[in-house]
């Protein structure tokens, strides 16, 4: 993580729950942001799975991620514990069975910024096996 001012531009929260098939993909999607001055946040949600154990695995690579564990209170609780140690003045969320483009962070970031914008919300692509909806 870069340090412009000892705080990081982005807080990305991550809430998950038995997401282990799909938490590689998503932390390796925020890891490798063009916008590399971020905070990763994963809430783990009383997971019954190895969640848990794939967010340490990477908190122990990664300087700038951060894993609550918590009981399982469902996905606002979730987003509440991360907010309550979010260190950034914008905050982002992706859940734990996504990933997002690696440019995102930086577009969004610079449109908050520059565009004094009070909120930036996405659309998603959802992939069916071969069928690809973008919403």
């Amino acid at each position: 993580m870069e340090s412009h001012n000892c705080k990081p531009l982005v807080s990305v929260i991550i809430p998950a729950y038995n997401v282990e098939k799909y938490l590689d993909e998503c932390l390796s999607s925020i890891i490798n942001q063009t916008l590399t001055d971020i905070e990763i946040i994963v809430v783990n949600d009383g997971s019954t799975d190895h969640t848990l154990a794939i967010a340490r695995s990477y908190a122990e690579k990664n300087n700038n991620i951060i894993v609550v564990d918590k009981e399982n209170g469902g996905i606002v609780s979730a987003r509440k514990a991360g907010i309550r140690v979010a260190s950034a003045d914008y905050i982002g969320f992706v859940d734990g069975d996504d990933w997002i483009d690696e440019q995102m962070y930086e577009v969004f970031y610079d449109l908050m910024t520059k565009k004094n914008v009070d909120m930036i919300a996405a659309g998603l692509n959802v992939y069916y096996g071969e069928d690809h909806i973008t919403l």
